[in-house]
């Protein structure tokens, strides 16, 4: 097998570097201006960033659905481990794009918070899964692409912004830095009572602007080195003054996967607890919900990567739609909800990563994180917090090519950029871009500027926020 060497150039072009070796061939790692090194750093970067889902999805789908019944904690945290391993190998492989796949956050919390209360948890996966087969349709049939390539460029950039919004959104929560005050106003306040004078949100402040200036000085590996600094930074200050982190494994740090929740689906659907009219609700809130929140995802990452052409499109991305509906179907399968494109992947492509070697390497540790899940909580959430502020901010940068002279333009993309993480949802910000869009051009004189599929989309969004009401209407 041929070894990887430094990349020799064309004799007939000094300039060209060309690929050393099938596995640099394979995932075009010289062609984008890669190596080996950049691309293990950025998939382990992108695994740290995203290991808390195998902590936190149990957490979420803790709920118990229409029968009491709830799903084993253990289990679920080795299925999501599994599926997450599984689909972003695949993905890596089928693709070659650095984007990762781990259970979305969206259509977990309402799988949890919406769906359980009318169904049973076995039947709630089997939705999932009914969901991830109508987007593989769409994916085969070019159709998803199609209302892809309807979307303006402005709006695609605005999602890339808002993107970043989100995910600096989630950092500043996950480390406490942002908190819910529970009440009206204001609804949400800096830390505990207006201050971050805690040891944890302290840190996510060293961690945020060590990372910062590391980035500034164009240091290689800034993101991880931010990471690896702060948990050991978090380690040596919890034995001084602890403050709740457990670095002990005293529990030991491997164990055997439990398993036994993948096949625990249920298509049997008992109609006189839930109605088929509701049924078809949930299936729609969760192929829109997957649908426009993994497109806006990859979308962004793409952008980001520099990957993307001005038209938004990124290398095979027919073949990373169609896999992305895969990972609904397998989520289902396994009871870990929905898997898709997770947006802290832009974690690792802000340290260089441009290949799917590096989604094989994430994908890879996730599989390995089944036998080792006190490993995957190492990293303290304030860190990892810390990493997602600061691969937000890379990402806001995208708005300099967003021309805001006309108002038709400014209040989707502002719409768009802001409702993200004001709702904490990916699918709300595009659906209220994509309505206002249609509105606002319209009604201006510019109708026939319109795509036909984004009329169509944008009145399945408008169905989408009234879903409440029309399942009332229906149901009474």
């Amino acid at each position: 097998m041929t070894t990887a060497t430094t990349p020799t150039t064309d004799p007939a072009d000094p300039t060209e570097q060309r690929p050393v070796g099938a596995v640099d061939r394979f995932f075009e790692i010289t062609k984008r201006g890669s190596n080996y090194a950049t691309e293990v750093r950025g998939g382990i970067v992108t695994f740290v960033t995203m290991a808390y889902i195998v902590i936190l999805n149990p957490i979420i789908l803790s709920t118990p659905d229409v029968d009491g019944n709830t799903l084993n904690g253990a289990a679920v945290a080795a299925a999501t481990a599994l599926t997450a391993g599984v689909m972003t190998v695949l993905f890596g492989l089928v693709t070659r794009l650095p984007f990762a796949f781990a259970a979305g956050l969206g259509i977990n919390a309402f799988l949890a918070f919406s769906v359980v209360g009318s169904v049973t948890w076995p039947e709630a996966m089997a939705l999932v899964m009914i969901n991830g087969v109508v987007i593989v349709l769409l994916a085969a049939t070019g159709l998803r692409k199609m209302i892809f390539d309807a979307v303006p460029v402005q709006l695609k950039l605005a999602i890339t912004v808002g993107i970043g919004l989100f995910i600096a959104f989630i950092g500043f929560v996950n480390a406490g830095f942002v908190t819910a005050t529970g009440n009206p106003s204001p609804p949400v306040d800096l830390g505990i009572g207006g201050s971050v004078a805690t040891l944890p949100t302290l840190l996510f402040v060293i961690t945020l602007l060590a990372g910062g200036v590391l980035i500034a000085l164009r240091v290689k590996g800034a993101i991880l080195i931010a990471l690896v600094g702060g948990t050991v930074l978090a380690a040596i200050i919890n034995l001084i003054w602890p403050f709740g982190l457990d670095f002990g494994f005293a529990g030991g740090i491997m164990s055997l996967p439990d398993l036994s929740l993948i096949g625990a689906v249920d298509f049997g659907f008992d109609l006189s607890k839930v109605g088929g009219l509701a049924l078809v609700m949930i299936v729609f809130t969760l192929v829109f919900s997957n649908f426009f929140d993994a497109m806006g995802t990859m979308t962004g990452l793409a952008k980001e990567a520099d990957l993307a052409d001005e038209k938004g499109d990124f290398p095979r991305i027919k073949s990373a739609l169609v896999v992305e509906g895969v990972g609904a179907i397998v989520g289902g399968g396994t009871s870990s909800s929905s898997a898709t494109v997770f947006v802290e992947s832009g974690a690792g492509i802000g340290e260089g990563a441009r290949t799917g070697f590096a989604t094989v390497v994430t994908g890879g540790l996730f599989l390995l994180a089944m036998f080792f899940t006190p490993l995957t909580s190492l990293v303290p959430g304030a860190i990892a917090g810390a990493a997602l502020v600061l691969v937000g901010a890379m990402m806001l940068s995208q708005i300099k090519n967003i021309d805001f002279s006309d108002y038709r333009v400014l209040l989707p993309v502002f719409l768009t950029i802001t409702v993200m993480p004001m709702t904490y949802s990916i699918a709300n910000g595009i659906g209220a871009g994509f309505v206002s869009w249609v509105v606002v051009n319209a009604l201006s004189g510019r109708a026939k500027t319109i795509h036909p599929l984004l009329w169509i989309v944008g009145a399945g969004f408008v169905l989408y926020f009234a879903r409440g009401p029309i399942e009332a209407l229906f149901a009474g």
